[in-house]
């Protein structure tokens, strides 16, 4: 199962097929727990969430609050992480439901809610006073990043590539954006506040801009405590949750 790699070791090919079996058979005896807890009340069981960054840092904060003001006895885990991870993580049954993009279709899952996620371009103000989008630095995300898929994607557009700088976090391409470094594609929920501060404006560009609807997503069997959690979400309209046509299972 491991071999020698220099002075450590590596999991060999066979090991690393019987690390994503054991992943997952782990992944099922914690939801299988959380279940049976469940099934006496719904309201003492737990829910694990697994969110990609931009939803688990300005999304769910206010829902997760107001769901524990209601239902105390619940227990929640959330796990904040890149796009792709968080895929990985409802594929292994690491989490009960999944806040994130578009899931892939080789999964086995169900999109429960969807809500509007609009990508825009920002800078600081006195990056704007002279924005031109192929003279400009664009700040992106990590490997992994949907946003940092969206941006490249958008940057063919152009007649030309712009300089790019990669930065490691969301939170480090908006607090680089607001010290005039350049710019940045980002979700127009993560710099609300900033651009209320004038810190950032949102800088006109063709194609944005650019809708990348939130995505709740979970297996097609949930537990009582998952569904209230669902519930909760689409219990307030104003929050912009919706609820989604139940998508087929499988690709």
């Amino acid at each position: 199962m491991v071999e020698k790699q220099g002075r450590g070791i590596r999991l060999t090919a066979a090991g690393q097929v019987y690390a994503r079996y054991a992943r997952t058979i782990l992944g099922t005896y914690e939801q299988a727990l959380a279940a049976a807890r469940s099934q006496h009340c719904s309201e003492t069981g737990m829910v694990r969430i697994g969110a990609a960054t931009t939803a688990g840092e300005h999304i769910l904060p206010h829902l997760l609050a107001s769901f524990r003001v209601a239902y105390p006895r619940v227990e929640i885990g959330l796990e904040v992480a890149r796009r792709s991870q968080v895929w990985e993580m409802l594929e292994h049954r690491e989490t009960d439901l999944a806040v994130a993009g578009r899931p892939p279709r080789r999964l086995p899952v169900r999109t429960r809610a969807v809500r509007t996620n609009d990508l825009v371009v920002v800078g600081s103000p006195a990056v704007a006073e002279k924005f031109v989008a192929e003279e400009a630095t664009w700040l992106l995300r990590e490997d992994g990043s949907g946003t940092r898929a969206a941006c490249l994607e958008l940057l063919t557009t152009l007649d030309r590539m712009p300089g790019v700088l990669t930065l490691g976090s969301n939170g480090a391409a908006v607090a680089a954006a607001v010290a005039g470094l350049g710019v940045t594609l980002v979700s127009r929920d993560a710099v609300r506040v900033r651009c209320a501060a004038a810190e950032l404006v949102e800088l006109p560009m063709a194609g944005t801009p650019m809708n990348r609807p939130w995505h709740v997503v979970t297996h097609v069997e949930i537990s009582p405590t998952t569904r209230l959690m669902l519930r909760h979400l689409l219990a307030d309209p104003t929050d912009g949750w919706q609820r989604a046509r139940i998508s087929p299972a499988g690709p």
